[in-house]
């Protein structure tokens, strides 16, 4: 059965750069290999040498094709580097601080020359309300460029390589609630939109969400931790409530894959086949989930270009 990752992270030379910046570490190229050296982590090398390495790792795992989430904002130009090296692979995401407004037109500009397809929200790293007037400026965006998703990471957020470099995670947990987005995302209807992790420990409220706003989804990615916030609440039954509320036709496979050596996290693939194993999944509904959503909103060819030159 055909598999794709909608949520891998793309961990470029400017992520580790950045990182570096903030940790104090030496500039440039010297900061990716020093930070990667902390982790124990393979640096990336260039933005080509680390698509060409994702490209093979799908290959290595039999994984068709991923969407690849800049981790860190205007981190654009790696993302489409890495589309426009692998077109057929790949799907770039970039991540956008709505509060800052180079970032939102900086992706726009990106949006607009059709090489990213996925808006990424982060309100408790960015420090903003999902029913902000900076939130509704990225769908604006989203809304002037066809198949383009918002992409809201709700819920719990941890970033353990920041702990790892012994930086700060000043994030509000506040801010993650999946129903501030609700009049958002039901008056911008024709803008798909993806809360990852089931909605990171607001499961209920994502529910909510999903179940007013047919254009929600959610991405199953990551080990689902979140699940300790919910006494009694196993993966088995997130899947099962999940499919009752949104049906196969609205989850979307994801990993939450991220850095070299490990590569492709296939034991979170493992888990959640057999996840559908028990719950007694149809054949054409795990294809639905694990290929056949992320096709029909991610097609090889964007919506703007098919059928012409």
């Amino acid at each position: 059965m055909p598999t794709h990752d909608v949520h891998c992270h793309f961990f470029s030379p400017r992520f580790f750069e950045t990182l570096g910046a903030q940790a104090g570490l030496p500039g440039s190229e010297r900061a990716a290999d020093a930070v990667a050296a902390r982790l124990e982590w393979e640096p990336p090398g260039s933005v080509t040498r680390l698509a060409d390495r994702w490209c093979a790792e799908l290959d290595r795992h039999q994984v068709g094709r991923a969407v690849l989430i800049a981790s860190v904002p205007e981190d654009e130009a790696s993302v489409l580097d890495a589309v426009a090296r692998h077109p057929n692979r790949f799907v770039g995401f970039g991540m956008v601080d709505p509060t800052r407004a180079a970032s939102l037109v900086r992706a726009a500009a990106a949006c607009e020359a059709g090489g990213l397809r996925g808006l990424c929200l982060f309100p408790a790293m960015f420090h903003h309300r999902l029913d902000d007037m900076a939130v509704r400026r990225v769908f604006e965006v989203a809304a002037r460029c066809p198949g383009t998703a918002v992409f809201a990471h709700c819920g719990v957020l941890s970033v353990g390589v920041r702990a790892r470099l012994g930086l700060g995670s000043p994030f509000d947990l506040r801010l993650g609630n999946p129903l501030d987005l609700l009049p958002i995302a039901r008056e911008f209807a024709a803008v798909p939109v993806i809360v990852p992790h089931f909605g990171a420990g607001f499961f209920r409220e994502a529910l909510m969400l999903a179940d007013a706003c047919p254009n929600v989804r959610f991405d199953t990615s990551s080990s689902n931790a979140w699940i300790k916030y919910h006494p009694g609440l196993t993966l088995i039954d997130a899947f099962r409530r999940a499919l009752a509320v949104l049906g196969s036709g609205r989850l979307l496979f994801g990993t939450d894959s991220s850095f070299f050596p490990r590569g492709w996290n296939r034991s979170v693939h493992e888990v959640q086949q057999a996840v559908l194993d028990e719950i007694g999944v149809e054949p054409a509904d795990r294809a639905r989930i694990m290929a056949d959503n992320f096709e029909a909103l991610f097609p090889t060819q964007p919506p703007g270009l098919q059928g012409g030159a």
